[in-house]
């Protein structure tokens, strides 16, 4: 069973919206976040004189449903994001609604040091996925001793860890699960053993059998993840629901590809919120996931078997308490 951990948040100026800043027991990193409407007071903290790294985080205009992220490093960042803060026109950047600033409680982080994480952080986030990058292409870096490349490599794990915390997934990596029914089975084992248990659903199988269209999930770590070979409606046929987009840009993305007979064709494993949109893009159309996907070998719902995995969880918790 993992161990848990501590991470410390300290609201700067004692609202949920503004300033706020998250360290990590054992860990000399330290993290500084808010709205772009509170950048006067942000670039007044001493953390923005210091070398490190910073995130910009926002809507993109384009239309695409996941964030448009900007990857940057300083050893000004204040400055830094003062020159981001001007009109489009003037190098700025208008697309930004958040910043994410990195630096080192220890000041140790030199100007190799955030040339280095920039480079990586851009590739672990295109590699990732979960965000559009305003970055162009990232340049290798490599001009760091071993030590230091190990030192960085914890760095930014700890990065990866805090910033979902802090409502930023663009990092977060999502499990791959194999198609073969064996090694899923292997898989949820092994989740179990290392994470306690209630980490992974049983194989979830959903049909829409009109169009003998069969698709198959799990979930993990609060995931809903469809699996790859999984089948989808040829087309969106539903006009009027909002997961259109999300269907069009699953396509554009190459997640989606023409199987040759008429379907749509999952060409890799894919994260999705919750059982619903997961559902509504295999069907092409609305559809309620906590009733359509199934657990594939009983048939049971996937409602009624998270229903019973809370029930068994609140009666176990009560036995504890006798």
């Amino acid at each position: 069973m993992t161990q848990g951990r501590s991470i410390r948040l300290f609201l700067v100026d004692g609202t949920p919206n503004g300033l706020l800043t998250a360290e990590i027991m054992n860990w000399t990193g330290h993290v500084l976040t808010g709205p772009r409407s509170k950048l006067s007071e942000l670039v007044q903290r001493p953390e923005c004189g210091r070398t490190g790294i910073y995130f910009l985080v926002g809507t993109d205009p384009d239309g695409d449903l996941r964030p448009l992220v900007y990857i940057g490093e300083s050893d000004d960042v204040a400055t830094r994001l003062k020159q981001h803060n001007r009109p489009e026109g003037k190098g700025g950047k208008d697309f930004w609604e958040k910043v994410c600033l990195v630096t080192s409680k220890d000041l140790n982080l030199t100007k190799a040091h955030v040339k280095y994480l920039e480079s990586l952080l851009i590739q672990k986030a295109s590699a990732v996925g979960r965000c559009k990058l305003a970055n162009g292409t990232a340049h290798d870096y490599v001009g760091l001793p071993e030590s230091d490349r190990a030192d960085m490599a914890f760095f930014i794990e700890q990065v990866r860890t805090v910033l979902p915390v802090l409502g930023m997934d663009f990092l977060r990596s999502t499990t791959k699960i194999s198609s073969s029914p064996g090694l899923e089975r292997q898989l949820h084992t092994e989740l179990e053993t290392s994470q306690g248990g209630g980490s992974v659903s049983p194989r979830l199988k959903m049909e829409v059998k009109r169009q003998n269209i069969v698709a198959f999930a799990q979930e993990v770590d609060g995931e809903f993840i469809v699996l790859e070979g999984s089948l989808a409606r040829g087309e969106w046929i539903d006009l009027k629901h909002n997961y259109r987009h999300l269907y069009k840009q699953l396509c554009d993305e190459k997640v989606l590809l023409d199987d040759g007979n008429g379907f749509k064709k999952f060409t890799r494993d894919y994260a999705f919120t919750s059982p619903s949109p997961a559902a509504a893009i295999v069907a092409g159309r609305a559809a309620n996931g906590r009733v359509d996907w199934k657990v594939e070998t009983t048939g049971q719902t996937y409602a009624d078997w998270q229903d019973q995995q809370v029930s068994a969880a609140a009666a176990h918790a009560g036995q504890a308490e006798q």
